[in-house]
């Protein structure tokens, strides 16, 4: 069997040997600038089929957003249970089933996607009145999704590749891969909708190429680059312990995505009883706080490899090391910005609407939506964690709680306090789910110490 002395040191450099603060800071970066890449291109594409003036056309690609998550929910289900997988197994030295893992990784999603995409196809009519899409958005729907569709097996196997890159410390390459993905979405969005006349289906088609280019970029560096990981049919030998060890914690980031498609429509039909105004105003603080949201998700999803290979490693102090500078510096990130969008919301507010109602409403939302990000922060990272440590149990009550909390305190809230508990409701749920993963996190990091003082003992 490989293991880790026979192989180039330099890829594992950041996970193993450099000091904890330069590996934070090479995981995290590049992680945080594919996230707000992310929601620049979706503001951008936003402002493309905007400018087609066709309301229609433009809920269309509202009511083919659950397609989108769905595709992104199973991507990351393989892509974060056999990206955890594959940074424990490089933390044991064991290169031999980490090439398997990656190249497990790599077909599986692959063919999941091409399922996804036999079964959707025949039963699209059926589908789309389910959306929400009828009249004169039926047909402009139908085009969307059938794109999103086809290219399942694309997209799918993209996100899964992606977090396969990161998971051997490769953070630049995945920042790299997914920034052209992104370029090239943007150039070809405007030359397929108004030179070729595609509407919506040219904004799905030009997404479509630019997940090709990214999962192209990621087969090539597994491929030829990478020492540690393989793509080859030669090491797809599929097992129960590699499909357990995937699944129980990939299970949680499907379950997530799952819960944030429900929150999301269950939030939209409460804002909505209290009129446009109220719709606006979260609309307008949300893309506000996107910002705050990718410092956190950088840190969250950034370190898990770091934690994955120190704890496979039985590198007590590196791993809370790890853990403490992370907390730490996540927190003064997010607090600093927070406090500065704080100070500034009047005239953030302002310069999205003219509407003193809009504008009154987006301030409250702006505070809660911004006391809400430390707390989902928070979350993330000790989801992180979690699925790093492959305890699969934690990672998906962390996933659980956060979806299932919501909805009674958003139903009482309501009831008790109106509008008000409507806006602060994801607030309170964050800040209890945290709590939770505070109290999960002392447990399993207590375990982790008596397992380590049993095997010192023995040896």
């Amino acid at each position: 069997m490989e293991n880790i002395e026979n192989m180039d040191q330099k890829s594992l450099y950041y996970l193993e040997k450099a000091p904890v603060t330069k590996a934070i800071i090479h995981m995290v970066i590049p992680m945080m600038l594919s996230s707000i890449a992310s929601v620049v291109y979706n503001i951008i594409d936003a402002f493309f089929v905007g400018k087609l003036n066709n309301t229609a056309m433009m809920a269309s690609v509202m009511l083919a957003l659950p397609f989108t998550l769905v595709l992104m929910a199973l991507g990351q289900m393989f892509g974060v249970g056999s990206g955890t997988y594959i940074s424990r197994l490089l933390g044991e030295g064991n290169i031999e089933s980490s090439k398997k893992v990656s190249s497990i990784n790599f077909w599986s999603s692959m063919f999941m996607g091409m399922i996804f995409m036999l079964i959707c196809l025949p039963l699209l009519s059926y589908i789309l009145p389910f959306l929400g899409a009828s009249g004169e958005t039926l047909q402009y729907t139908r085009n969307f999704v059938m794109i999103l569709v086809i290219g399942a097996p694309i997209s799918i196997t993209n996100m899964a590749l992606e977090s396969s890159v990161r998971a051997e410390g490769a953070s630049t390459v995945s920042m790299t891969g997914t920034i052209a993905g992104i370029v090239v979405n943007i150039i070809l969005n405007p030359f397929f909708i108004f030179v070729l006349n595609m509407n919506v289906m040219g904004s799905a088609l030009a997404s479509l190429c630019g997940n090709i280019v990214s999962a192209l970029y990621f087969i090539y560096y597994l491929q030829k680059k990478s020492t540690v990981q393989n793509l080859s049919l030669k090491y797809f030998k599929p097992s129960k312990e590699i499909y357990s060890n995937i699944f129980k914690v990939g299970v949680s980031a499907l379950l997530l995505s799952g819960f944030f498609v429900i929150i999301s429509l269950l939030f939209n039909n409460y804002s909505m009883i209290y009129g446009d105004t109220v719709v606006a105003g979260f609309g307008i603080a949300q893309r506000v706080v996107q910002i705050v949201d990718c410092i956190g998700m950088g840190f969250a999803m950034g370190v898990v490899p770091l934690i994955a290979f120190a704890y496979s490693a039985n590198n007590q102090n590196r791993l809370m090391e790890i853990i403490k500078k992370t907390i730490l510096y996540m927190l003064v990130l997010t607090l600093t910005l927070g406090a500065v969008l704080f100070a500034l919301r009047l005239q953030i507010i302002g310069f999205f609407s003219v509407d003193p109602k809009v504008i009154a409403i987006g301030q409250i939302t702006l505070i809660a939506q911004l006391s809400s990000t430390v707390f989902a922060a928070l979350c993330e990272f000790f989801t992180g964690i979690f699925q790093a440590q492959g305890a699969g149990v934690q990672s998906n009550v962390m996933a659980a709680v956060r979806g299932v909390l919501f909805v009674p305190i958003l139903i009482v809230g309501n009831m008790l306090f109106a509008v008000n508990g409507v806006i602060w409701t994801m607030t309170a749920t964050e800040g209890i789910s945290c709590l939770i993963g505070i109290a999960l996190w002392l447990g399993v990091r207590q375990k982790g110490l008596t397992e380590m003082s049993t095997s010192e003992q023995a040896s």
